[in-house]
């Protein structure tokens, strides 16, 4: 999305991306290139699980082929998104990098993690359960910084102090694609800004009739989402007399909806289905959330890992959304939470601030402005 935005007169872009995204970049006015990422599939299993993201070996692989593609480009700066080798390869090769982040993952902000959803919490009381993952979450956190601290280490660079927020976001420049009022403890400097929040979506070929006088709601799990929750949610917005879009990123349920104006869709373009609906309800990652809060439109998130807790509680310290856990997210307490965000329009309005605040930044802006500094320190610093 950001690529396409820049200025082709201003810029000579090359994409890097894995083979599985192919589709998705096809018809680039600029050169795309294969990338070599781990599996989707086995990442979402480690988030899932609260494994470390990326083993040592990975991450040796991915700085070889970072050089391969840098000598082979030659680029002027490395913009990267999660690319945790990229803070190792583009120092190693004296080149600007930077990253696109998340600020709930900001250094300057105080990380006090919340317990995702793990088997101890699913069967424990959640005191109990909070009780044993604060004793055990700052050796945890060390453990998922391990792999990059090993690499780091590897290659003569210095310790982060296995600090797994720097570890996220370790780069000359870190650009937030967030909505900075979501997080107003962290500052803009020279080595840190919002591009603002970045709501992608598929291109879509069917056509949505959004026509129906009931109140629509978008519904989404996400790739890493549970369809059982979906089913779970289905008879309750029926029950409520709501239009309701789902799309389950692929996955079957085995819920037959008894509503005619229950639709369900493999994929859908979400930015524009938040234009029309009055609620979404998604597994709380920032993907979604952008697409909604960017519409003015308040949000249920049913959060599994710890990305996407810390997401929620920034929406819901802001008063935009709710937020329940996976692991509790039993119908009844559904349907209260829905009819609260439905029926309470202070919700809705701390929703549209945050829209008229994204519609201030312009991410291909921001990003061409630092881009430009970027490149011009470095040109300064060699000479």
């Amino acid at each position: 999305m950001l690529a396409k935005e820049l200025d082709p007169t201003q810029f000579e872009v090359t994409l890097c991306r894995p083979e599985s995204f192919s589709k998705l970049t096809a018809g680039l006015a600029f050169p795309v290139l294969e990338l070599e990422s781990q599996d989707a599939k086995i990442f979402a299993q480690k988030l899932a699980y609260g494994a470390p993201l990326y083993d040592f070996p990975t991450l040796c692989r991915y700085v070889d082929e970072d050089f391969t593609l840098i000598d082979q480009i030659q680029p002027d700066v490395i913009v990267g998104d999660f690319r945790l080798s990229l803070s190792v390869s583009a120092r190693l090769r004296s080149l600007p990098y930077i990253a696109i982040c998340d600020a709930y993952w900001s250094p300057e902000r105080a990380l006090n993690p919340p317990l995702p959803v793990l088997s101890i919490s699913k069967y424990a009381p959640i005191p109990v359960a909070e009780w044993i993952f604060r004793r055990v979450a700052p050796l945890a956190l060390r453990l998922h910084a391990l792999p990059l601290e090993r690499l780091r280490k590897k290659f003569g660079l210095p310790s982060l102090n296995y600090d797994l927020r720097r570890a996220y976001t370790e780069a000359d420049l870190r650009l937030f694609a967030n909505f900075p009022a979501l997080f107003p403890e962290v500052i803009r400097n020279e080595a840190a800004d919002f591009i603002g929040p970045i709501a992608w979506s598929p291109d879509f070929e069917g056509k949505l009739d959004f026509s129906n006088g009931n109140p629509l709601v978008y519904v989404t799990m996400g790739s890493s989402g549970n369809p059982q929750v979906i089913e779970k949610i289905i008879p309750i917005l029926e029950q409520l007399g709501s239009q309701l879009v789902i799309a389950t990123a692929g996955k079957t349920i085995s819920f037959t909806p008894q509503s005619p104006t229950t639709r369900i869709f493999d994929y859908l373009p979400g930015s524009l289905v938040c234009q029309h609906a009055s609620l979404v309800i998604c597994n709380g990652g920032s993907p979604t959330t952008n697409q909604a809060l960017s519409c003015g439109v308040p949000v249920l998130g049913i959060a599994q890992n710890m990305d996407q807790f810390l997401n929620m509680e920034a929406i819901v310290a802001f008063g935009a959304g709710q937020l329940i856990r996976a692991d509790r997210a039993e119908s009844s307490l559904i349907k209260d939470t829905i009819q609260s965000l439905m029926l309470n329009p202070n919700f809705k309005t701390r929703a549209q601030v945050l829209a008229k605040s994204s519609k201030m930044e312009n991410g291909p802006t921001v990003l061409s402005r630092h881009i430009l500094a970027q490149s011009q320190r470095r040109k300064t610093n060699a000479s």
